[in-house]
């Protein structure tokens, strides 16, 4: 790649709404994406449009952009509401939309880019090259890929952008493909209802009813961090890389936003082929560590392919930081009376803190401490725990406090130059993407008494709070003229103000157009039928894809349920999980097929295996 044409690699941090997608933006965000109104996969992180344009006006400033989610499946009578939705969200200033629902393309619809969901489920290079050759403008890729499928990806479409997940919570079943949440409480995930199913406790049988492994959470995973492995997803081809978390709180968008920031702006210092997407340097007042964020456990998932740990069995819930182990035995009287808790680790907990452990029950259980004396916790309420049990912090009092607040600015680089013409001072400015400005004012002037140099600069690039700092400024006055601090103040506001103006207005909006194309839909296996994981919920949408030769669709799940219908569709596998893979382990069980899932409310949930994908399926009864 010549380096006279860097690519731009976007940051995309996640909006529940408008006070996180500004600091996402304050954190080093080149992107944000948010929940539209309605019909977003998130039905509790909807935003109103006054919001989503006040967001687009301050992300527009450093060049960010602003990506509404509306990316659930849409009924007949929904799709009115949903096309003047969209008119709405594009005068609103919103840069692209994420969907999921091909009935939305058949819309009559503004210049605005759509973008695939990953909820269309892409996963292969024909399916990435169907939608690009729609016209789709960015395609999120599967997040179960490794590295290898996302490099052939993009040798085989390398005009596609590709978007990948790289931080955050994980679902278990192929995106777009869960249909559990439907079939066990009448809430579809694919119309942003998710019950979490996969969170829950169950049992694993096999045939002849021989317990496996009693009330773990099986289908629960660990939470994705790939912070170490952008290098390598860049060298793939991605463009965009995504931080989940549209239920997340501001602390979490914050710690997690800088982190990755602070990770690519140290790889572009090294890969001059690769430069941030959008403006301004950011600067923070606290050191970012995603591990003291929400996290169930980290993983890269099947980044480098199968092998790595991936579940979370004992928990759904964030267990944190691992911070040290139990160590009660050492003073046996204080520790009968049980008032505090010894443990010993290098990491220090703080009065506040959140603690968890998992139980004697396999459980995980927590505490508050109330006081902290050297290595003795004194808890609010004393719990049972025994010794050499690991702790873990998932609640950090001290960084929460720290994040709750200013925490991060972002500069716009600024080039002033002062000079004066016959009858009075021009003022001009060149920011970073060479939007220029020139203001004349009229000055009768009169010669200072001592040299100005210092002061004017002083007075001149003090931009304080504005978005904006002066990283150059040539003073090529004639004489040494003497200009009163308000005045100046005044000539420094103006020009902040109309600068601030001319970026709005030079803001790079991307347009395009919809035309609806014929090119053939890639089934599996080749023929012109569509199953039920098409998710075909309304009529237009059987018309895009009966435009690209499709005769035989089967509706969505959530309008006929289907009898024994596969519920997941997981790239997790739970005979890996549990050391009885044939494939990878070489394992002959001594359980007998076919095994199952069964709740804490007696649903049995049958399992079987597609080895040759290498994909477990998660059936109804």
């Amino acid at each position: 790649m010549s380096q006279s044409h860097p690519r731009k690699i976007e940051l995309l941090a996640p909006a529940k709404n408008l006070t996180c997608g500004i600091e996402a933006v304050n954190h080093g965000a080149d992107a944000v994406y948010i929940g539209a109104p309605r019909f977003s996969a998130r039905a509790a992180a909807g935003n109103t449009i006054a919001d989503i344009a006040s967001l687009a006006a301050y992300a527009h400033l450093y060049n960010a952009r602003v990506y509404v989610a509306l990316n659930t499946l849409l009924k007949d009578e929904e799709l009115p509401l949903a096309e003047r939705l969209i008119g709405e969200l594009y005068q609103a200033g919103a840069d692209a939309l994420i969907i999921q629902d091909m009935g939305i393309t058949r819309l009559h619809l503004p210049p605005i880019p759509l973008h695939a969901s990953t909820q269309t489920d892409n996963r292969t290079p024909e399916k990435v090259r169907f939608l690009e050759q729609s016209g789709f403008r960015q395609i999120v890729l599967a997040r179960e890929l490794t590295l290898e499928e996302i490099r052939h990806i993009h040798h085989a479409v390398p005009d596609a952008a590709l978007e990948v997940f790289v931080h955050g919570a994980l679902c278990v079943s192929y995106s777009g493909q869960c249909y559990a949440s439907q079939a066990c409480f009448g809430r579809s995930a694919n119309r942003g209802e998710c019950a979490q199913f996969c969170r829950m406790p169950f049992s694993l049988q096999d045939a002849t009813g021989k317990e496996i492994a009693h009330n773990k959470h099986l289908l629960s995973l660990r939470d994705l961090n790939r912070i170490d492995r952008l290098e390598a997803l860049l060298d793939a081809g991605v463009t965009s890389l995504k931080i989940e978390g549209r239920l997340k709180e501001v602390t979490y968008v914050k710690n997690i936003t800088a982190a990755y920031r602070q990770q690519l702006d140290a790889l572009f210092e090294r890969r001059k082929e690769y430069v941030r997407a959008s403006s301004g340097t950011c600067r923070f007042s606290f050191q970012p560590q995603p591990e003291k964020s929400f996290n169930r456990g980290f993983t890269g998932y099947f980044l480098t392919g199968r092998g790595e740990e991936i579940g979370a069995f004992d928990t759904p819930k964030s267990i944190g930081e691992e911070m040290g182990v139990t160590q009660m035995s050492e003073d046996k009287a204080a520790a009968g009376k049980k008032e505090y808790i010894l443990y010993t680790g290098e990491k220090p907990f703080h009065n506040g803190d959140g603690v968890c452990f998992v139980n004697s029950r396999g459980a995980l259980q927590g505490f508050r401490i109330n006081r902290v004396q050297g290595r003795r916790l004194y808890p609010n309420e004393m719990p049972v725990i025994c010794n050499n049990v690991t702790l873990y912090r998932n609640y950090d009092h001290d960084f929460e406090q720290q994040l709750s607040h200013h925490t991060a600015e972002r500069k716009i680089a600024l080039f002033l130059t002062l000079s004066d013409t016959q009858d009075g001072i021009t003022l001009s400015a060149t920011d970073e993407d060479k939007n220029s400005l020139t203001l004349s004012f009229p000055l009768a002037k009169e010669h200072a008494r001592t040299p100005q140099a210092d002061y004017l600069t002083a007075q001149l690039c003090k931009l304080g709070n504005t978005p904006f700092e002066a990283t150059a400024f040539t003073l090529a006055l004639s004489d040494e003229w003497f200009i009163r601090a308000s005045l100046l103040s005044e000539w420094r506001r103006t020009l902040v103000e109309q600068l601030t103006a001319l970026r709005r207005t030079h803001y790079p909006r991307v347009t395009a157009q919809w035309h609806n194309t014929s090119h053939p839909f890639p089934t599996p296996d080749g023929s012109p039928s569509l199953t039920d994981t098409g998710n075909v919920m309304n009529r237009p949408a059987a018309d895009f894809y009966r435009a690209h030769g499709i005769t035989d669709i089967a509706p969505a799940y959530e309008l006929k349920p289907t009898p024994g219908a596969v519920l997941m569709y997981c790239k997790h596998c739970l005979k890996y999980s549990m050391g009885l893979c044939p494939k990878y382990q070489h394992r002959n069980s001594d359980y007998k097929e076919p095994f199952c899932l069964t709740g804490k409310d007696g649903r049995r949930f049958p399992l079987a295996f597609d080895c040759q994908r290498c994909e477990m399926h998660v059936r109804s009864q």
